[in-house]
C-alpha cells in the first residue's frame, strides 16, 4: 500500500512538473514573439544611453558594410551566418557574444536564408560606458581587451549563455514595465549585464588555476612590500600562505622571471636606496630593511647599482 501511494505521488509530481515545464516554454515562446522587432537598417541610436532588440529573420537581404559611433553587442542565438569585422570573416555559432567597438566596420553575411537568423542586439553609447567605468575599472576590461587584441567574438557554453540571456530578458521585461523604481532597476540591469559580460570574458582569459596563481603572486608581492624588515624566507612565506615552498618559487619565477630571493633583494635594496636619498644614515638603513649585516648589504648594493652605498650617498651630496 505504501509503495502504491509513493508511485501515485511520483506520477502526480511528474505530471505537475510537465505542466510547469510546458508553461515555462509557452511563456518563453510568447515572450520571444512579443520581443521580436522588425529588422531595420538604421545605424543610429534614438536613445541617448542604450537600446536593445531581439531579431528573428528569414530571407534577410545582405547588410552593407558599415560602422557607427556606439558599442554594439550581438548575442547570437541561431543561424548560418558569418560576421565580417575589420575585413576579417568569422563563422558564428549559437552562444557567441560579439562586441563591435565604435567606428569598427562590419557586416553580417547570411550563408543560408532558410535558417532563421536570431540574435539579441544591444547598443550602448560611449558616454554611458564611460559613466560605468568611472564607478569601477572592471567595466572597462572587455572594451580594452577588444581594442588591444582585435578579438571581437567570444564563444560560451550553454550554461553561461543561458545566464546572459536571462539577464537580457530581465532588462527587457523591466524596460516594458511600469512598476515603481523602473528607471533605477533598468540602470541596475544594464550595469549587471555589462559587468557580467566583462566577467565571462575575463574568466575565459584567466582560467581558475591561472587566476589562483595570479592572486597568490599578488598576495606575495604585497606581503613582501609590507614586511621588508621581517622574515621573508621561503619557509615563512610558505607557512603564511599555506602553500609549498616549491609552489611559491614556481609562481614567482613564472610571474617575474626572477627567483623570489632575487625579487626580495631588489625590493630591499630599492628601499635602502630611497632611505639614503632621504638622508637616513647608512648604518641605520640596512637593518631597517632586512639585511643582517653590513657586508652582505654592501655586496648586494654594489652588485645592483655598480657603486658602494657610501659612494652613492656622497654622489647625492655633490649633486
Amino acid at each position: 500500500m505504501t509503495d502504491l501511494l509513493f508511485t501515485l505521488q511520483k506520477l502526480r509530481f511528474r505530471d505537475k512538473l510537465k505542466k510547469m515545464v510546458h508553461l515555462d516554454m509557452t511563456e518563453v515562446t510568447s515572450m520571444k514573439k512579443n520581443l521580436q522587432t522588425a529588422f531595420s537598417t538604421r545605424q543610429y541610436m534614438l536613445s541617448k544611453d542604450f537600446e536593445i532588440y531581439y531579431y528573428s529573420d528569414f530571407y534577410l537581404s545582405q547588410v552593407k558594410d558599415h560602422a557607427h559611433d556606439y558599442y554594439e553587442f550581438y548575442l547570437f542565438l541561431e543561424g548560418n551566418v558569418n560576421m565580417v569585422i575589420g575585413g576579417k570573416d568569422h563563422a558564428m555559432r549559437p552562444g557567441d557574444i560579439v562586441l563591435i567597438p565604435p567606428k569598427e566596420r562590419h557586416h553580417a553575411v547570411i550563408r543560408d536564408q532558410r535558417v532563421p537568423y536570431r540574435r539579441f542586439v544591444f547598443w550602448i553609447t560611449e558616454e554611458y560606458c564611460n559613466s560605468l567605468m568611472e564607478t569601477s575599472s572592471d567595466y572597462a576590461y572587455l572594451m580594452q581587451h577588444v581594442k588591444v587584441t582585435k578579438n571581437y567574438i567570444f564563444h560560451t557554453d550553454v550554461v553561461t549563455f543561458n545566464t546572459i540571456r536571462s539577464k537580457v530578458f530581465g532588462l527587457i521585461d523591466e524596460m516594458r514595465s511600469k512598476r515603481f523604481g523602473r528607471e533605477a532597476k533598468i540602470s541596475l540591469c544594464v550595469s549587471d549585464l555589462i559587468l557580467h559580460l566583462n566577467r565571462v570574458v575575463h574568466e575565459q582569459n584567466y582560467p581558475k588555476s591561472e587566476r589562483e596563481e595570479m592572486n597568490l603572486y599578488q598576495g606575495l608581492a604585497d606581503h613582501i612590500e609590507e614586511n621588508l624588515d621581517g622574515d621573508l624566507s621561503l619557509e615563512s612565506l610558505a607557512k603564511h600562505f599555506y602553500v609549498s615552498k616549491y609552489h611559491i618559487a614556481h609562481v614567482f619565477k613564472d610571474s617575474t622571471g626572477l627567483s623570489i630571493h632575487q625579487y626580495i633583494t631588489k625590493k630591499r635594496l630599492a628601499a635602502c636606496r630611497d632611505a639614503i636619498l632621504g638622508d637616513v644614515g647608512i648604518s641605520e638603513v640596512y637593518p631597517m630593511f632586512g639585511f643582517g649585516d653590513y657586508s652582505s648589504f654592501y655586496r648586494a648594493f654594489k652588485k645592483e647599482y655598480g657603486i658602494s652605498p657610501k659612494e652613492f650617498k656622497d654622489m647625492q651630496v655633490t649633486l
